[in-house]
């Protein structure tokens, strides 16, 4: 039984799973191993350092795969922001025809992507932000649940609530993101009414993810209690791996008067980085969520992908169904 939706027939994907964007993580190694295994790998625009690193991580991921990827574009505010339009052209002039955007009033960068003729699905936090989206023209939504890593907003609502409650407005086809790491998840995302899961911390814990393997082990090492979230005080709240340096963020952040400067030296992006490809666990902030606590090995994407479809599909075809069956049974008997 192969799980057809209106996302896989949007993507041309096999399987209605994918790879989110995630920094200094979604390279083409990754991407390409998702997208052989039948879901959709999504390499991460900033982490390559310019527009033209860009493009020659557009062509190997390319010269590995010959099926649908995309490329995430996040835009953040920021005193010093990145060349946004240059990353953008340069995705434009490569040739991709699937775009992840997130972030912060996106409509400039949808409009040109969409001149172009790509799909541009775009990741929110909430049903107003889906709704706002689809209104610019996205052609579908990620809804990210409060159990997510990253930046999950300012509402904390679970995915439990969030996507039905997507469901019920947004028309494109949606997806569902947060907490999502097996096929019980797939399964539930589809009865909640998405046609699809993005996963970003599970594909971390995967052969082919460009990060050390601690890293790994450490994810597969934690339940689904080892998560802190940081900046809440300052309204750009985000979830982490819980380790000394984020335990460390929160102790600062609580204090009286504590500003964002007090943090800065804890939180930079290069302190993650060395984190990643180190190992060192202690280096800087771990982005992850809180499906660490249903992530218990390190396989390959197209084993993790192809045990995924399997228990979805059996609970969907068997489990579900018996029950059913066996509602009628008990009402003839």
């Amino acid at each position: 039984m192969a799980l057809r939706t209106r996302f896989t027939e949007l993507v041309g994907i096999e399987h209605p799973i994918v790879q989110g964007g995630m920094m200094w993580v979604g390279r083409a190694e990754l991407a390409a191993a998702v997208s052989n295994a039948g879901g959709l790998g999504i390499l991460t625009a900033l982490t390559q350092p310019t527009p033209d690193d860009l493009r020659r991580e557009i062509d190997r991921c390319r010269a590995m795969t010959d099926k649908p990827f995309g490329v995430n574009l996040t835009i953040l505010p920021s005193v010093a922001p990145p060349p946004y339009a240059e990353y953008r052209r340069a995705i434009i002039e490569s040739g991709v025809k699937i775009v992840e955007t997130a972030g912060h009033k996106p409509q400039e960068h949808v409009e040109h992507f969409k001149a172009h003729g790509i799909t541009v699905i775009h990741k929110c936090t909430a049903v107003r932000h889906a709704l706002s989206a689809e209104r610019m023209g996205v052609d579908a939504i990620s809804i990210d649940g409060f159990e997510c890593a990253g930046h999950p907003g300012e509402d904390d609502i679970p995915g439990l609530i969030l996507i039905p409650a997507a469901a019920d407005k947004v028309k494109v086809p949606m997806i569902a993101s947060g907490g999502f790491g097996d096929g019980r998840g797939l399964a539930a995302a589809l009865a909640l009414g998405a046609e699809g899961i993005n996963m970003g911390t599970r594909f971390c814990a995967t052969v082919e993810a460009p990060i050390h393997d601690r890293v790994k082990q450490f994810i597969v090492d934690n339940d689904e209690r080892s998560t802190n979230l940081i900046f809440r005080k300052f309204h750009n709240t985000g979830r982490v791996a819980r380790n000394s340096v984020s335990d460390q963020v929160v102790e600062i952040s609580a204090r009286d008067g504590a500003l964002f400067e007090d943090i800065r030296p804890l939180v930079s992006g290069a302190k993650g980085r060395v984190a990643l490809e180190t190992g060192d666990i202690d280096a800087g902030l771990v982005w992850a969520g809180q499906v660490q606590g249903l992530i218990r090995d390190i396989p390959t994407c197209e084993v993790l992908l192809q045990r995924i479809m399997r228990e979805a599909e059996s609970i969907i075809a068997s489990r579900l169904a018996g029950m059913i069956a066996g509602e009628a049974s008990l009402a003839t008997a």
